[in-house]
């Protein structure tokens, strides 16, 4: 037995956070029952949402170049959405996010389970952003990023940075905090010109083409949690 938003999650209908939602707005059935937020299944009881029954999805696994301009949601009434560039049949959904100013590697997926196995913080998964300046930044700064800054949450997680030019550094973070690497940097005082994830794991952007989007492979997937 599941909770059953675990299982919507797994089943490739949605997020295990929409899927919450879901039934807290009692659009959620199991076998014609309503339910609420903790109510459990089986994988052979019947879950409805909106009447309709949730059927068991192949499992999906996407990668995609994320440009600038766009929103990681689903809809979004004022901004274009991720969702505009992706032309899947299926029903799948980003993993995690990157804001409206932020390019780069972005997945997808109907797996609820490897959704939240890359964002939970207990399995940190290493991110890798490049980060161009508008000002020049010195070994001090550097630090202080790989120490970890002070900011109105607390204080972020170790970072690994690779300098590249005076103002063009690679930086490696597993925590996922909103705007993380846009706050650390402007608490420093240092102004972002572009941030491009890059990697995630082991597993590169490579060549991909900024707007477009492939299937990625077992083998690549795995090359996501290796590297942790």
């Amino acid at each position: 037995m599941h909770r059953v938003q675990k299982l919507l999650s797994n089943y490739g209908y949605c997020s295990r956070r929409n899927a919450e939602e879901l039934i807290k707005q009692g659009r959620v059935k199991v076998n014609n029952k309503l339910i609420s937020i903790g109510d459990k299944a089986s994988e052979n009881d019947k879950i409805y949402v909106d009447d309709r029954l949730v059927k068991k999805e192949k499992k999906l696994y996407f990668m995609f170049n994320k440009p600038v301009g766009c929103v990681t949601a689903l809809t979004d009434r004022k901004y274009k959405t991720v969702m505009e560039y992706i032309d899947v049949k299926e029903r799948i959904f980003p993993i995690g996010r990157l804001d409206y100013f932020t390019s780069g590697l972005l997945l997808f997926t109907n797996d609820g389970d490897f959704s939240n196995n890359i964002i939970h913080p207990r399995y940190e998964i290493k991110k890798t952003y490049m980060v161009g300046l508008y000002d020049s930044i010195d070994s001090k700064k550097i630090l202080m990023i790989e120490k970890g800054v002070m900011l109105e949450d607390g204080l972020s997680s170790p970072a690994k940075v690779r300098k590249l030019r005076r103002d063009l550094v690679e930086v490696t973070i597993h925590e996922g905090k909103n705007r993380i690497l846009r706050r650390i940097f402007k608490e420093l005082g240092l102004r972002i010109k572009f941030l491009k994830r890059i990697r995630i794991g082991m597993l590169n952007l490579g060549d991909l083409t900024e707007g477009k989007y492939r299937k990625i492979s077992k083998k690549e997937i795995e090359k996501i949690f290796d590297y942790n």
